[in-house]
């Protein structure tokens, strides 16, 4: 596994190069700069650097005491499948603002492999349920 750092500043995220792989991801197409700009506003934000230079992003959609939401957690491609996904989750999942946190969920198609290392499993219990809807504004 690289040498990877992982940092929580806003200020060191690579706007551009991180909304054009969200918008180039297939749960990511469709959304603008504008989408991209608040949900990072609304969110904790993490980035993935080698040598400085970013090659990963994350985020958790959450109130910080109950209840977090894992999404566009991406590694450029270039560097994946050298482990930075997991470090980028479990920085995520153990920064000291969602310690309380009982209750995390995420979306996946392709990357339950790496999911189910952190302990997450697929829920099949029933009580899940969602809300799909075009935007209105």
């Amino acid at each position: 596994m690289p040498d990877c750092e992982i940092s929580f500043d806003m200020s060191r995220i690579d706007f551009r190069a991180t909304s054009d792989m969200l918008m180039a991801s297939y749960w990511g197409s469709g959304r603008s700069d504008e989408v991209h700009h608040r949900a990072f506003a609304n969110s904790l934000c993490v980035g993935a650097y080698l040598d400085g230079n970013q090659v990963g992003f994350g985020r958790a959609i959450t109130d910080r005491t109950a209840f977090a939401y894992l999404a566009d957690v991406i590694i450029w491609p270039e560097h994946r499948g050298q482990g930075i996904g997991i470090r980028l989750v479990q920085a995520l999942i153990d920064h000291p603002d969602v310690s309380t946190v009982t209750h995390w969920s995420l979306s996946t198609n392709d990357a339950h492999g790496l999911y189910e290392k952190l302990g997450f499993r697929p829920s099949t219990d029933g009580r899940y349920m969602r809300l799909d809807r075009i935007p209105t504004g």
